[in-house]
């Protein structure tokens, strides 16, 4: 059944560890999963099969240039025209794409989360609603620690490498300059449910 009104696009940036997951999660809770679309931009990673193995790992993920920032801006447009879209599926163990793709219909509202996002103009340009969640870089490098470990296979030794190396300079040059082009900046001090009361509170005239 065809969108009755245009998709409404809210982007959700912020620091690696900031968060952006947990609130996606609970604004899907609080709006409904029927009338959310969910997009990331992790998985818009470009495909690295074909670099040897031992190169992929020392490429710099927290760039823009390292997404594939141009398909997700036409998944985004395809969403916000009533089309549905195939989000890539991306393995972080092996830096690869996978053959599979995930089936995205239009929803009234359009979620995508990502550290980049207020960063690429032609991706901050496609959102209707652009939020950042501002937490401390203490918070987020812990977060991300464990992020890694557990969901990622990484070691203590290159997670710490890789944020050193690449994560807080690109959070610096990249991120946080971002941060002044959003429309509503959330802070690290409450919890995911009471930043997506916030943000539904914005969408009211969107969910009816």
């Amino acid at each position: 059944m065809p969108l009755r009104v245009r998709p409404f696009t809210v982007a959700i940036a912020g620091g690696s560890g900031s968060g952006k997951t947990s609130l996606t999660r609970a604004l899907v809770e609080a709006i409904g999963a029927e009338r959310c679309a969910v997009l990331d931009h992790d998985s818009y990673y470009r495909d690295l099969s074909d670099l040897p193995i031992d190169q992929r790992a020392r490429v710099n993920f927290d760039h823009p240039e390292s997404l594939e920032n141009g398909l997700l801006a036409d998944h985004l447009q395809s969403l916000r025209d009533g089309r549905a879209v195939e989000r890539p599926l991306y393995d972080f163990a092996t830096h690869t794409r996978l053959p599979a793709t995930t089936h995205v219909e239009p929803r009234p509202i359009v979620l995508c989360e990502g550290i980049l996002l207020l960063a690429v103009p032609e991706l901050r340009s496609a959102f209707d609603l652009r939020v950042f969640v501002d937490t401390p870089a203490d918070v987020r490098a812990l977060r991300r620690v464990q992020r890694d470990i557990v969901e990622r296979g990484r070691t203590v030794q290159s997670v710490v490498l890789q944020y050193l190396q690449s994560v807080r300079p690109m959070h610096e040059h990249f991120v946080e300059p971002a941060r002044s082009t959003a429309d509503l900046v959330l802070g690290w001090q409450h919890t995911p449910a009471e930043w997506a009361t916030t943000v539904v509170d914005l969408l009211r005239g969107r969910l009816g």
